[in-house]
């Protein structure tokens, strides 16, 4: 009776702890797979930075890395640091449930010896007879025997969960293991990463103080890009426009044709109308009747057969809106928005090295850029890809800025700037993540890899980061 005691208070609070583990477990889990994809963003960057070293002069680009590589280390750092917490969370509860396991262990082993012991001094079998057949009653001596048949089954679970318990106990031992020597890597990690952050955070004060002496060369460089900037944002709107206004033109041109076509067929029934009135009055005036009977059909009576016809004419747009949308584009179009802050990168890999509106100059005090669009910035070689499913409808080039794609998906629109290299055409039905055209290396700006990318809605510039998936 005292195990099965002990058992009603330690099987539910190793329960208990079983859960609270496993839901440690998953938080590590997801601790160590943001470790992973952070450390996986840190060697793009480290990637990117490499390819500048071929250029030794500070510049810009060296700058936008090494700050973007000092954000993402220092992320990596506090999740390290969260992982480490957890990983001793568990390592306390390992114990604990170990320390719970050795405690029903000894009281299983004491169980067992006492019913070892109570069985030795009944080991007879004529012992066992004499205690059936010294019953006062038939029913006693039934409920002898059957305690003596679960005495024995009793003693062989008791054996079941010994060894049971001993595998629980060598399995915390393991995983207690697995948690140190993780917890040791991690600890390493975080140290190596720490020194690295310091690194990074000298080469950036160095590189900042190099640049602010250029500051006069820094401000003529920004007005040449600003230029180049405003030259193509206006040549995508206007581009847009005109494809717009095109749209627009081809749907009242076939709202006219359609209209046409209807009254075309209403002038054929009226015809038709006015032939068989011709044809009835004749009738009449030929039949032998009386007067009145013979009175031709009047003017009057002729338009009361005639069906009353409405005028049919061409509804308009004004031409500041959007074009009326095919069925096939209004479902393209409602498939792009319900997909905000989910669609795939334009990038495989890379970071934002320009964000979207107003930003502050890294560099120049009280200089703000306006961007209409984000700068991606990816390792040399790589390829600008679709977000969404659609149709290329335009590819143009711009002096100074390479070649641009623009993507329709409904009234929404995609542009990819700053393409060297286009694999798609106009009029080519593209899908999420298809590659357009490779993003443009700049051998004189530390190889330099940027992509500029924008998203439309109808006229409207968006802001494509509330687009794309974080």
């Amino acid at each position: 009776m005292r195990f099965h005691i002990h058992s009603r208070i330690i099987i539910p609070v190793f329960a208990l702890m079983i859960c609270i583990l496993s839901i440690q477990a998953q938080s590590v889990k997801e601790l160590e797979a943001q470790r992973k994809l952070t450390l996986q963003k840190l060697e793009t960057t480290s990637k990117m930075l490499n390819e500048t070293k071929s250029s030794q002069r500070s510049s810009l680009n060296k700058l936008t890395i090494i700050s973007k590589n000092i954000v993402e280390r220092k992320v990596l750092i506090k999740n390290i640091s969260t992982e480490i917490g957890q990983l001793d969370v568990q390592i306390v509860k390992l114990g604990e449930e170990k320390g719970i396991l050795e405690n029903k262990l000894v009281t299983l082993k004491s169980d067992y010896a006492r019913l070892v012991e109570e069985a030795h001094i009944n080991q007879s079998l004529y012992a066992k007879i004499m205690f059936v057949l010294s019953s006062k009653s038939f029913d006693q001596s039934y409920r002898r025997l059957r305690y003596l048949q679960e005495f024995s089954e009793y003693r062989k679970d008791q054996v079941r969960e010994i060894e049971k318990v001993k595998v629980e106990i060598a399995h915390k031992n393991d995983s207690l293991v697995v948690h140190k020597t993780t917890k040791v890597k991690v600890v390493q990690q975080k140290e190596t990463e720490a020194q690295k952050l310091s690194k990074d955070e000298k080469n950036e004060k160095g590189l900042l103080t190099d640049l602010q002496k250029k500051e006069k060369k820094l401000r003529v460089d920004l007005k040449i890009q600003q230029k180049k900037a405003a030259e193509l944002n206006n040549k995508i709107e206007r581009v847009i426009a005109e494809e717009i206004r095109k749209s627009e033109a081809r749907r009242q041109a076939t709202e006219k044709k359609r209209v046409a076509e209807e009254n075309r067929k209403i002038a054929e029934e009226n015809k038709k109308i006015e032939a068989e009135n011709r044809r009835i009055t004749a009738e009449k005036k030929t039949k032998k009747s009386t007067k009145e009977t013979s009175k031709t059909v009047t003017k009057s009576e002729i338009k009361a057969t005639k069906p009353e016809i409405k005028a049919v004419t061409a509804t308009t747009t004004s031409s500041s809106s959007v074009s009326v949308l095919t069925r096939e584009e209004n479902l393209l179009a409602g498939s792009f928005e319900r997909n905000m802050g989910r669609l795939p990168w334009p990038t495989s890999n890379g970071f934002i090295s320009g964000h979207f509106g107003i930003q502050q100059h890294p560099v120049l005090k009280h200089v703000t850029t306006n961007n209409k669009g984000v700068y991606i910035q990816t390792p040399s070689g790589s390829s600008a890809r679709a977000v969404f499913e659609g149709v290329v409808t335009q590819r143009f080039s711009i002096p100074g800025s390479n070649n641009a794609v623009i993507i329709q998906h409904g009234n929404y629109r995609t542009v990819y700037a700053n393409l060297t290299q286009i694999f798609v055409k106009e009029g080519d039905k593209v899908s999420a993540k298809q590659p357009i055209g490779k993003i443009y290396t700049d051998d004189e700006n530390g190889n330099k890899t940027e992509l500029y990318f924008q998203v439309w809605k109808d006229k409207n510039i968006q802001n494509p980061e509330s687009w794309i998936t974080r």
